[in-house]
């Protein structure tokens, strides 16, 4: 029980997900795609992981941080959308205390360690353009493990308060959050006690997470950029842009969607509601199915690799 004001309330014991309170026609047409793609994207990643796992040739740093976001890819994936597929198919809404708060800090923690991700790869992508004759020294396996580490204890300490400071939090009335996922803010805004430090913490280590690395992402890509414009031989521009094409479209695709979900917060009141709970869901599934592919489309020997597991029979 708590007392707020003299007055009695029942703690809550679990939440109800109710998806697309204000455009629940969306379930329908949106139940078949997003199976068809979290599909995709479990399929994609395992088929990259393994073939990079059976691969000799592919043994190779660039190569296991890509692994490392495959992992991170499918571990998001089943974190979210089995549960949103059903609450469409099976209206199985309701969801307990404890699983609601593991889930919003896997998503938190895993969404900035993907982030993570990515800049070390752009690092990875500026030696190896940048600094070519060092890159074997520089990016070894020691470097990949050191990274590894970073990407683990840096996420992992610095989302912990996120689901923390929203558990500590009386829920005492309500428990439909309108969205289909334990979003912090969703799932906050129910509480009848004070959120400010929740949605300040929120908005201070998001930013500071995924800004930072936003910015050295982009900052990577300008010196490769100006590394770029430098090449005399012939064809070298092409082969430079070539090994960290495929790179910079999964990054540009992963921000912009990002850019677009915090706009479409900010203008709650000119787009419905519904609208950034869509792109909140559709953010942990569709990049987790571009990744393989762009990588495998785009990278000859990912694409090699796969060809000659085929013929071996896997």
């Amino acid at each position: 029980m708590a007392h707020q004001n003299g007055t009695i309330f029942t703690e809550v014991s679990d939440f109800l997900l109710n998806c697309f309170v204000r455009s629940p026609s969306w379930q329908h047409w949106l139940s078949l795609p997003l199976s068809l793609l979290f599909l995709l994207a479990m399929g994609a990643n395992a088929t990259l992981l393994i073939t990079i796992w059976l691969e000799a040739s592919l043994h190779q740093p660039m190569y296991y941080l890509l692994s490392l976001l495959s992992l991170l890819d499918m571990v998001l994936c089943l974190t979210v959308i089995p549960k949103v597929l059903a609450i469409f198919w099976f209206d199985l809404k309701l969801i307990s205390f404890s699983a609601c708060f593991l889930q919003m800090y896997i998503m938190n923690c895993f969404l900035a360690m993907e982030s993570c991700t990515f800049m070390v790869m752009a690092y990875d992508r500026y030696i190896a353009i940048c600094h070519p004759l060092r890159y074997p020294s520089i990016i070894t396996d020691q470097f990949v493990v050191k990274a590894a580490i970073f990407i683990l204890a840096r996420n992992v300490l610095m989302t912990v308060p996120i689901p923390v400071l929203s558990a500590r939090l009386h829920y005492c009335g309500r428990n439909v959050i309108e969205n289909c996922i334990c979003a912090n803010m969703s799932v906050s805004r129910l509480s009848c006690g004070d959120v400010t430090i929740n949605r300040l913490y929120q908005f201070a280590g998001g930013w500071t997470l995924l800004g930072s690395d936003l910015i050295l992402i982009f900052l990577s890509y300008t010196l490769i950029l100006r590394a770029v414009q430098r090449l005399k031989a012939e064809g070298a521009v092409a082969k430079a842009l070539s090994t960290c094409g495929s790179h910079f479209i999964l990054i540009l695709f992963f921000s912009t969607i990002l850019l677009v979900l915090v706009l479409t917060h900010v203008a709650k009141k000119r787009v419905s509601l519904d609208v950034p709970v869509l792109l909140n869901v559709l953010h942990h599934v569709i990049p987790a199915a571009l990744n393989p592919i762009v990588y495998g489309v785009r990278t000859q020997e990912i694409k090699q690799g796969i060809q000659r597991l085929r013929t071996k029979g896997f």
